[in-house]
């Protein structure tokens, strides 16, 4: 099999609303640009002065800048407006960073039910050259993750290649990392090459563990052109399933 020129590693979280006002443009847009700002700052290509608006034409797709130096611009704000304007439950917009080339794109998906309850999404792709990952190493993609977490407290978020095959189509893939809101023990999923502890404050402000990264490959970046990369991944998969801490989406 002819080995592709380029690995596109896919960071994909699920949320539900968490404060009062998550369901409007300006806030999803400020929770992209922390997310940029930080989890990709090792990246000039996916600094927030690079990101603009997607808007199906490519013409167009070059005119508007996403953020500032201060945060969401006006006038991009405006625009993801009017392309909602007929929208009254669902609202969603994609930015892209300006590079046509194979390796340096970037793109970002998000989209926000405004009902009570339901969930909503964000996708982030990044390009990198085989057998790497554009924003460094495991550590780097274990603060992606992390830095997702902090942000939107999701029902899950998982970093694997777009190309990668889960066990379970009806369910997230474990891939390279994915993160649950759940405490786990090196008991429960044994295959982990990792599971790092996610914490934060509780409702008295003392720290707590609120999930876990299971990260399956640790000492490269994940490939799904690697079968015993996948093999780990599959095993961990079953596993969680096995013992129910695995969701459907159906569920979510």
């Amino acid at each position: 099999m002819k080995k592709r020129p380029y690995i596109s590693h896919v960071l994909e979280v699920r949320f539900r609303r968490a404060f009062a006002d998550s369901d409007s443009i300006e806030s999803q847009m400020n929770l992209v640009y922390e997310l940029v700002r930080g989890g990709a700052s090792s990246d000039p290509m996916l600094l927030p002065d690079q990101w603009l608006i997607a808007t199906g034409e490519k013409d167009s797709s070059y005119l508007y800048r996403a953020f500032d130096s201060s945060g969401p611009k006006a006038a991009a704000i405006a625009v993801i407006r009017e392309e909602n304007r007929e929208e009254t439950a669902l609202q969603s917009f994609t930015l892209w960073n300006g590079q046509e080339d194979r390796v340096k794109g970037a793109s970002i998906s998000c989209f926000f039910d405004r009902r009570d309850g339901r969930s909503s999404g964000l996708t982030f792709k990044m390009r990198s050259a085989p057998q790497t990952f554009r924003l460094g190493d495991t550590n780097d993609a274990i603060e992606l993750v992390s830095e997702s977490v902090r942000l939107y407290r999701p029902i899950y978020s998982a970093l694997t290649p777009e190309q990668y095959d889960a066990v379970f189509p009806d369910r997230p893939g474990v891939g390279w990392m994915l993160y649950l809101p759940r405490v786990l023990t090196a008991q429960q999923v044994p295959e982990a090459g990792a599971l790092v502890p996610v914490m934060g404050k509780n409702a008295k402000g003392k720290d707590e563990q609120r999930g876990t990264i299971i990260v399956s490959v640790t000492d490269e970046p994940f490939s799904d052109e690697n079968p015993e990369h996948v093999r780990i991944a599959n095993a961990i998969e079953i596993r969680l399933v096995d013992q129910d801490l695995l969701p459907r989406y159906a569920d979510l």
